[in-house]
């Protein structure tokens, strides 16, 4: 083991050891066990992936489990692959297959009431859809949306209706959506990027990143085009998302960036608000969208774009200026999800110079990683994902659950 790998073996052991044993959250949080951004279904993953790659026992990883399974699982219309029932569904779908029989009662109870979730949740969007109202985050994000129970289903059950009707809705998405006599993107939103509504954002936004704009979309259309799962138009509004960060791609000494989000007046004037690249980050950043356009790339069998998106990333993580943005270690937007997203993109790359950034990707991701994040114990910005990540330098391979397809990076 070489010396970085050993430093990342040492801290993902002190993660664990600190994440050893669950707690209850808040009695008026009840929610938070079944939370896989921030609760106890999040943290499991990493206690999983630990026991399933012989690193940890499993009488830790049943404990998180029993926790996050705890109580009434929801399966309400507000949930999605981050929370309620997808959540716990995706985390039972992770486990190894001599411990299935435990759980396998449970996930098909879970899996069902998923199902249905995804038709309904189809429904009303196509519903919105016919009224010409915008959408919102909700209803096709990877968080909340029918892009994250897409994901899931990708996993779980690929050849189910539910999982065609997602990706027909998608291509649908991609088409404009007249509304008030002006054409705008149909994932544009009436709300503002924290779901509000500001004088600044006039007529809502249209959203750029992949947590909760179209890059996710585009990322689970590739991902299931990839794998040989396709509906009508499906590659041609893979190529239809990628015209569109063509257009709002933007230029630089340190190479290509795209903003976060867009206006009407951007939309008016042809230029984004936005003066500079934000930080590199899978969420809205360089990070998620190069991994995207890349497995789009991948999808189609397009060398071109696949090179051009990863000489995108390459030059993103190679320049100081953008990297000194990153001011944390989470999956959302820190050193975590910037180097498992680096390392899924590494190992489908056409050419080999992705791989050169790796080493100090995992160097800095090493130095900054601590156990007790001030933004708590949980998957997507603290101890859990970072410990994920931590695990995949430790190891030097790819997740042995898949748990990065809750990231659609996979």
């Amino acid at each position: 083991m070489t010396a970085p790998a050993a430093d990342a073996a040492h801290l993902t052991r002190q993660f664990t050891e600190h994440l050893a044993q669950p707690t209850q959250p808040p009695p008026d949080e009840s929610w938070m066990a079944q939370s896989l951004a921030q609760g106890a279904a999040g943290i499991a993953l990493l206690h999983v992936e630990r026991a399933h790659a012989r690193l940890g026992p499993w009488s830790v990883a049943h404990r998180w489990i029993t926790q996050a399974s705890s109580g009434d699982v929801s399966a309400a219309d507000t949930t999605g692959l981050f929370l309620g029932a997808p959540a716990i569904a995706f985390l039972l779908n992770t486990t190894p297959t001599a411990f299935n029989a435990r759980y396998s009662d449970a996930w098909t109870t879970l899996h069902a009431h998923v199902t249905a979730l995804a038709h309904r949740r189809t429904d009303t969007a196509l519903a919105r859809m016919f009224r010409g109202d915008l959408p919102t985050f909700a209803e096709y994000d990877v968080f909340y949306g029918l892009t994250g129970i897409g994901a899931y289903l990708l996993r779980s059950d690929p050849s189910s209706s539910a999982l065609e009707r997602i990706l027909n809705y998608l291509v649908t998405l991609t088409r404009p959506l007249e509304t008030d006599g002006r054409s705008l993107p149909g994932w544009w939103v009436g709300h503002d990027p924290r779901r509000g509504h500001s004088a600044h954002f006039p007529g809502g936004h249209g959203n750029i990143g992949a947590a909760h704009g179209i890059t996710g979309c585009l990322l689970l259309l590739a991902q299931t085009l990839r794998r040989g799962i396709s509906v009508e138009g499906q590659p041609e509004a893979i190529r239809s998302i990628c015209e569109h960060l063509d257009v709002w791609r933007q230029d630089s000494a340190a190479g290509p960036w795209w903003p976060e989000h867009l206006t009407v007046a951007d939309l008016d004037t042809g230029h984004p608000h936005s003066h500079g690249p934000g930080r590199p980050s899978w969420c809205y950043g360089t990070v998620g969208i190069a991994r995207a356009g890349q497995l789009a790339g991948i999808a189609l069998d397009d060398s071109a774009l696949q090179r051009s998106y990863e000489d995108a990333l390459y030059r993103c993580l190679t320049d100081p200026i953008q990297l000194a943005q990153v001011t944390d270690t989470s999956l959302c937007h820190g050193w975590a999800g910037i180097f498992q997203t680096a390392y899924r993109s590494a190992h489908d790359a056409l050419t080999p110079h992705l791989h050169n950034v790796l080493q100090p990707l995992g160097d800095a991701l090493s130095a900054h990683a601590r156990p007790g994040s001030p933004k708590g114990p949980g998957l997507i910005d603290g101890d859990a994902g970072c410990a994920l990540s931590l695990t995949t330098l430790a190891t030097d391979q790819a997740p042995t659950t898949g748990w990065d397809a809750c990231l659609l990076i996979d």
